[in-house]
């Protein structure tokens, strides 16, 4: 079923959540909600997307709400701590938030920080997670190929379990990887992926170990399923910075993967100050039932008007780029 723009914005809401602590430059994530046949969807794709590429996370919300899902085969997603670029004083009250996770991502390559930062960073986590405790990083294609290379060393001896998007390209992942492979440390793609013309030239050029999915840019869960079929390569499903409502679709889709082989990145409602509803992490893992946002938080965090507008505007740019 393919609803009319009428029918999506007769039930969307604009909201804005607030975050404990900034996280790649954003401290109040804004989504817009909207209700279907199957339930809530979001559409929340970050504001200086353009267009074309933000329809994709249209037509991933509208597959949520209004079209069947895979069948599940678990209905529990172990996830990991996220750990944004923060001084390593305060990662003990960042990882604090995360109940029982077992494994922590930790953002590194932060513009106006240093590789000492990051190594401290990644230190001050693996003091407190101990020797059993699972560390990856993600440098969100910050670094060139020697960056990456000397950080990745210098943080051998923390026993990392990969390194997300270390470089920006497919070629330099592949030069990465061939550099590195002695160290075991693994290479996942994530930008890659999800902002490739061609996601499958990952695993063409042998550049990765493995790699990140995620819903909505994705274009929703059959899509991303066929490219982690196409790939051959086993898959993390993360966040990207979704409300309560979009980490249900992002649990739906590790819900349905044939093998789920790491921890995965959907824990980060306990990044947020305040929620559409309840999503954090308990004991490691979190639910992938859907979530039904609660009405009185909707209210709470609701966005104001000229943002409304705002999104409201975009999201029929959008829709018209879908219905070409």
């Amino acid at each position: 079923m393919t609803p009319t723009l009428a029918e999506i914005t007769t039930t969307a809401r604009v909201v804005a959540l607030p975050m404990n602590t900034p996280f790649r430059g954003v401290d109040v994530r804004e989504a817009l909600l909207f209700e279907g046949p199957q339930g809530w969807a979001e559409f929340s794709p970050f504001t200086e997307y353009a267009d074309a590429e933000a329809s994709t996370w249209l037509a991933a919300a509208i597959d949520f709400a209004y079209a069947e899902q895979p069948a599940p085969l678990r209905d529990r997603i172990p996830v990991n701590a996220t750990v944004p670029a923060v001084d390593a004083a305060r990662v003990p009250e960042v990882l604090a938030r995360f109940d029982g996770c077992r494994t922590a991502k930790v953002k590194v390559a932060e513009r106006g920080q240093s590789a000492a930062d990051d190594i401290a960073r990644v230190r001050a986590v693996r003091e407190i997670m101990g020797p059993e405790g699972r560390i990856r990083i993600d440098a969100n294609g910050g670094w060139n190929v020697d960056e990456a290379e000397r950080v990745i060393h210098a943080l051998a001896e923390l026993d990392l379990e990969y390194a997300e998007q270390p470089c920006a390209t497919v070629d330099e992942l592949a030069e990465l990887r061939y550099r590195v492979k002695h160290t075991g440390i693994l290479i996942a793609a994530d930008e890659s992926i999800r902002k490739a013309a061609d996601p499958l030239a990952v695993a063409q050029a042998k550049a990765a170990d493995l790699i990140v999915i995620k819903a909505q840019p994705l274009g929703g869960a059959r899509r991303a399923l066929r490219i982690v079929a196409e790939t051959g390569l086993p898959a993390v499903v993360s966040s990207a910075l979704d409300t309560a409502v979009g980490l249900s679709q992002g649990a739906a889709l590790a819900a349905s993967l044939p093998e789920l082989d790491f921890d995965c990145g959907l824990g980060t409602a306990s990044l947020f100050a305040d929620d559409v509803a309840e999503a954090r992490p308990v004991g490691g893992s979190v639910s992938a039932a859907r979530v039904i946002p609660y009405a009185a938080a909707l209210a709470r965090l609701e966005a104001p008007a000229d943002r409304r507008d705002w999104w409201l505007a975009r999201l029929e740019r959008c829709f018209a780029l879908l219905c070409d």
